[in-house]
């Protein structure tokens, strides 16, 4: 996020016009309640006048009342229609708040997750939240201050001309020198309130990332820690603050205090024409009406700027997370796949690195494909980029060269939706949702009726402690799923890859977190699940690999051996050592289902 990039108040405004523009009738009649009050409010001027002219120097109680009666009729309609304007103001800022979520939320889940690895979650959240809600407020409230007290400052400015050009021209000479502040301090507070809104987002960072991995904290007692860090970034906090306030009371007390200083010599003045007779008293009064009424419009603008200045800041943040481009795009004109995919996948001479890390290439000329239906292993040291495959088949990343292809198509000709919807995907670190037991396990077909969702769950073995749970497949789980243990987590998971029933099965060491027992009866759901269905299971221990069609050996970027357990066992040194360091491990036991690990 570079200075280059930040919007400029033009575009901050066209920006905020264009999520105005479906309520136009709102905003018309929000502007149309918005004169009608500042109106009666400069029509209250010539009841002064009226009142001190005609009522009180006159002496008739009649012509007195009728002038009271016309300042209270005056006054409700100015009540009426500030609550209209209120409401409708008020309403236009939930709204656009709420749309530019939407607009925001849409735009980042279209992007790959090479920019989250660039960005933190806690500054994105940040952005999305704190900064919608300071648009909103000043959509809401504070634009339709200022534009109130605009419409107040030129009304009242003309209606002090027709009651006294002199004076009127006395109070214009005094107007640069008010505005010079607003200029100046306003520009200020604006880059301040920006740099403001970065420490806060960088502190919610902190505290999403501290409370995610809260086990953690608490398991290496690094709570202290954390507390002093997090007390640290709170005083970045507040130095960043510390100035915008500086500059923005300065602007206020400014402004307030060279537009009272203005009044009283223009008072002054006033008071000599009247006591010379070429000015009445309730020309003066009313004069003197339009005058604070202009001053105090003036005064609102002032101290509404620094929000609208903040709001600015926060805006440019939003127009740059709604702009942000997706890395990957579908292609101009996509290629269709086979109503019937098979699975069959080809890698050839793919080359990738990671953004940024082009010096560390993942991948160097990895060739292998998989026949329609293969069970394939993918094993090797850490880092030989096992999951990396998975990443490049479902497009969230890009090759610099080579070629992927899914049913004999590039990959990258067919569209992203298409494309993703043939894979199943079942990680070695579970992902639950806040949410039902059903909703999570639904998530794999949204449209699944709750007697498909408890029938993959009897196939992943996870029913029977579904029901066993308070309110069984209704019962919330939690944020990440923190009322299940890790076995339970994992058998969702696979309950959700079984209703989803995709061609292409993605298994990151799916029973890694699973006991003796959960794993035998997994297996069995995973064996069936498999039938007829092409498979990559990234695997860490033998258990997993033996009954695999094939096993693909990665080592340093490259497919270094294939074959069968047996045959790499007698023909590939690398899988051969990593072979021998799992049975070192863990030792091996066989099965009725083969070779297995103790303890696995």
């Amino acid at each position: 996020m570079t200075e280059a990039s930040r919007a400029a108040t033009p575009t901050v405004l066209k920006w905020i016009g264009t999520f105005l523009r479906p309520y136009r009738q709102q905003v018309v009649a929000a502007i149309a309640f918005l004169f009608i009050g500042s109106l009666a409010w400069l029509a209250l001027g010539q009841g002064v006048r009226l009142m001190v002219d005609e009522g009180f120097l006159s002496g008739s109680t009649e012509r007195l009342n009728q002038i009271v009666l016309f300042i209270l009729g005056i006054t409700l309609l100015s009540g009426a229609a500030t609550f209209c304007r209120f409401y409708l103001m008020s309403w236009l800022g939930e709204r656009v708040s709420a749309d530019i979520r939407l607009r925001v939320y849409h735009q980042l889940l279209q992007l790959s997750p090479a920019f989250f690895a660039r960005e933190r979650t806690g500054e994105v959240i940040s952005r999305f939240t704190a900064d919608t809600t300071l648009l909103q407020t000043v959509v809401g409230s504070n634009l339709s201050m200022a534009l109130r007290s605009g419409v107040s400052v030129i009304g009242g400015m003309v209606m002090m001309g027709f009651t006294s050009l002199k004076l009127t021209g006395l109070v214009l000479l005094a107007v640069p020198l008010v505005l010079v502040p607003v200029g100046v301090l306003g520009r200020k507070v604006r880059r301040l309130a920006r740099a403001s809104q970065d420490k806060v987002a960088d502190l919610g960072a902190h505290v999403d990332e501290s409370l995610h991995e809260i086990r953690t904290v608490q398991s290496y007692g690094h709570e202290s820690r954390d507390n002093k860090v997090f007390a640290s970034r709170v005083e970045d906090v507040m130095d960043a603050a510390r100035g915008r306030i500086r500059y923005r009371a300065m602007l206020i007390a400014s402004v307030m205090l060279l537009s009272i200083v203005a009044i009283v010599l223009v008072t002054w003045v006033g008071a000599h024409s009247v006591m010379g007779g070429t000015l009445s008293a309730g020309e003066l009064s009313a004069f003197m009406f339009y005058a604070v009424l202009v001053a105090g419009g003036v005064a609102t603008i002032s101290e509404v700027i620094g929000d609208i200045q903040r709001a600015a800041g926060a805006t440019e943040r939003l127009i740059e997370l709604s702009e942000t481009q997706p890395d990957i795009v579908d292609p101009v004109l996509p290629k269709s796949l086979p109503t019937l995919v098979r699975g069959e996948i080809s890698f050839d001479q793919v080359e990738f690195a990671y953004p940024g890390e082009k010096e560390a290439p993942v991948f160097h000329q990895l060739s292998f494909d998989i026949r329609p239906g293969e069970r394939v292993a993918l094993v090797g040291p850490s880092g030989a980029g096992k999951s990396t495959v998975f990443a490049l088949l479902q497009r969230f990343f890009e090759p610099q060269g080579g070629e992927i292809s899914l049913e004999g198509k590039p990959v990258d000709s067919v569209s992203l939706e298409d494309l993703r919807k043939q894979f199943a995907l079942v990680p070695q670190e579970s992902v639950i949702f806040a949410t039902s037991v059903l909703e999570n396990v639904r998530y794999g077909r949204p449209d699944a009726t709750e007697a498909e969702v408890e029938e993959a769950c009897r196939a992943a073995r996870a029913d029977e402690f579904i029901r066993e749970l308070p309110d069984g497949y209704q019962t919330q789980l939690g944020e990440r799923g923190v009322r299940l243990s890790g076995g339970q987590k994992q058998r969702i998971a696979i309950a959700r890859a079984i209703l989803a029933d995709r061609p292409v099965l993605l298994l990151d060491e799916a029973t890694s977190a699973l006991d003796a027992v959960s794993e035998h009866h997994v297996k069995q759901a995973l064996d069936t699940l498999m039938e007829g269905k092409t498979t990559l299971i990234i695997a860490h221990r033998l258990a997993t690999v033996v009954n695999a069609d094939r096993i693909l050996v990665l080592n340093r970027g490259q497919l270094v051996a294939s074959g069968t357990h047996d045959e790499l066992m007698d023909s590939s040194p690398l899988y051969r050592e990593f072979a021998t360091l799992q049975l070192v491990d863990g030792g091996m036991r066989t099965s009725g289902d083969g070779l297995r690990l103790s303890g696995s």
